[in-house]
């Protein structure tokens, strides 16, 4: 599954530098998540990092984007060898 930020963003910049596959950006008015890069942390840490650090709560499972464990360590291999290729 990957992750989303809702409209209650308060554009704090907490999550952005949080996430360790550069999935999180600035969007037009609040920050967003690319579902294709986003692991939820699957590979990296236990839990995903820019919900633990978001203070009104407001990154939600992305609906469109439900993915199993075992999917989300793919993509994690994927962006990492993609990463050692640059």
């Amino acid at each position: 599954m990957a992750l989303m930020i809702t409209e209650e963003c308060i554009n704090c910049d907490v999550c952005e530098p949080e996430c360790p596959n550069d999935a999180i950006y600035m969007g037009e008015h609040i920050y967003e998540i690319d579902p294709l890069k986003c692991t939820e942390c699957v590979g990296h840490f236990d839990e995903p990092q820019c919900m633990q650090v978001c203070p009104v709560s407001c990154i939600p499972v992305h609906p469109d984007f439900v993915e199993s464990p075992a999917t989300l360590l793919q993509k994690f291999e994927q962006l990492q060898a993609q990463a050692q290729k640059i």
